[in-house]
């Protein structure tokens, strides 16, 4: 089963969002179908603010590096794609391909002056089409996940902006929709049904059960950054406890360890 099979299984395909290849191993011998790369997270473990902060090179080599330990399908999160052109999106996702790479996120938002702000839904959907055009002329193929911030920005008419998205990025020719922040089970339905396109909602506190996240629509499902803060809170809370408790001793509990 390729990637984009995998959106139309029985069960939503359940992304591990991974940040370099020690966790990209873990997830794998977890018996993760697929990963995804978290540029948030790939952001923090480079010591960059998330938003495009640090150099698409550095991104590149972590997927490289992610790439040569796991043989899982890999989905790389774009952001707006690294580029301010249709040309420079589609630069860097024809490096991409060459990695073996099975898909990658775009969003329709950007960091300016350290705010995020939605872009103009028609320019983002011209650009996309003249980036998904020059990939099919190319006979590259990726699954092209893209991510709308109507709901991470709490747009005012969050639902009815996110359909007319969506019908426009599919019209464009994307592949899949990713909604982050998106949690009612109702307008995950209404979402689903008025797009057409397989839909893609993330970790959040109050996100329903994976069974009835199914019933409602959803093809995939992803963790965003918040695997990679759970570790790094652990080990901010392991640093202060050997330099508190003078001690290495609480290394040593877990028999795994030894």
């Amino acid at each position: 089963m390729n990637f984009a099979e995998l959106h139309n299984q029985y069960e939503p395909l359940l992304i591990a969002n991974v940040w370099d290849a020690a966790s990209a191993v873990a997830a794998q011998e977890a018996g993760y179908q697929a990963l995804g790369t978290s540029s948030a997270a790939i952001a923090s473990t480079l010591g960059y603010e998330d938003g495009q902060g640090m150099p698409f090179d550095e991104l590149f080599y972590m997927v490289t590096r992610i790439r040569a330990v796991s043989n899982l399908p890999l989905s790389v999160d774009m952001e707006a794609g690294y580029g301010d052109s249709a040309e420079e999106i589609t630069a860097n996702l024809r490096r991409l391909t060459h990695t073996g790479v099975a898909g990658v996120n775009i969003e329709d938002s950007r960091v300016i002056n350290g705010v995020r702000q939605l872009d103009d839904a028609s320019d983002f959907s011209c650009t996309l089409k003249t980036v998904c055009d020059a990939l099919k002329s190319e006979n590259h193929c990726l699954f092209l996940n893209i991510r709308t911030d109507t709901y991470l920005l709490g747009h005012e008419d969050a639902l009815q902006e996110t359909i007319l998205r969506g019908q426009s990025y599919k019209a464009a020719g994307a592949d899949g929709l990713f909604v982050p922040c998106l949690t009612s089970e109702k307008d995950i339905s209404l979402i689903a049904e008025a797009t057409g396109l397989p839909l893609n909602v993330m970790c959040m506190p109050d996100l329903p059960s994976f069974d009835r996240l199914k019933r409602a629509g959803v093809s995939r499902i992803s963790m965003g950054n918040f695997v990679h803060s759970a570790m790094q809170s652990t080990l901010t809370d392991v640093m202060h406890a050997i330099r508190s408790r003078q001690t290495f001793e609480g290394l040593f509990g877990d028999e795994n360890n030894r």
